[in-house]
């Protein structure tokens, strides 16, 4: 009891306004660990976007694949810096969290289609790479632009030719992108 007490005092520090006092409550969070877990899922739902950005980030450096779906959910936060600590969050979880990623590529919202991408180029699952093929051709260039950075950060051979046809694409970055990987995979 005396834990689940600590616990949520420190998270409710992650709303404080000085972010040195955030930055220390994450470290003591992630001190404790997988005892967190459990209420940091809860706060990373919570209505305060410090409180859910800080829980998130926790959840991420204690890597417990329990938070996938958490996280999956927290890439559809109204807060861009949510969404980016809950992209950064899954890329730690690594390979537990690649199906539910992949799932998410067809998400119905660009910003999370592209962050889970993101992820996927961090995990670097080769599981990932036919389907990151296919976001090849999204409407978003965010998105291509993920899928691009992703197929070139997983490193796998299948990509070639979707970066060379990327070389076309609109967007001035998933140019820059395409070309940086295809002179490594080539």
């Amino acid at each position: 009891m005396e834990r689940e007490t600590n616990i949520e005092r420190l998270i409710q520090t992650l709303k404080d306004d000085d972010e040195l006092v955030q930055m220390q409550a994450v470290g003591l969070l992630e001190e404790i660990g997988e005892p967190a877990v459990e209420q940091l899922m809860v706060s990373a739902e919570d209505n305060d976007k410090n409180i859910r950005r800080g829980s998130i980030r926790v959840l991420g450096i204690i890597g417990d694949d329990r938070a996938v779906n958490v996280l999956i959910n927290s890439l559809r936060d109204p807060n861009k810096w949510v969404r980016r600590e809950a992209s950064t969050a899954l890329g730690n979880i690594g390979d537990p969290a690649v199906d539910s990623l992949i799932i998410t590529l067809k998400d119905e919202d660009w910003r999370v289609r592209g962050a889970a991408a993101w992820a996927l180029g961090k995990i670097a699952n080769k599981k990932a790479v036919e389907p990151l093929i296919e976001t090849m051709d999204d409407d978003s260039g965010f998105v291509r632009g993920g899928a691009a950075w992703a197929l070139g950060n997983i490193g796998d051979k299948r990509a070639i030719e979707p970066l060379k046809k990327a070389l076309n694409d609109e967007s001035s970055y998933v140019k820059r992108v395409a070309e940086k990987f295809l002179k490594k995979l080539e």
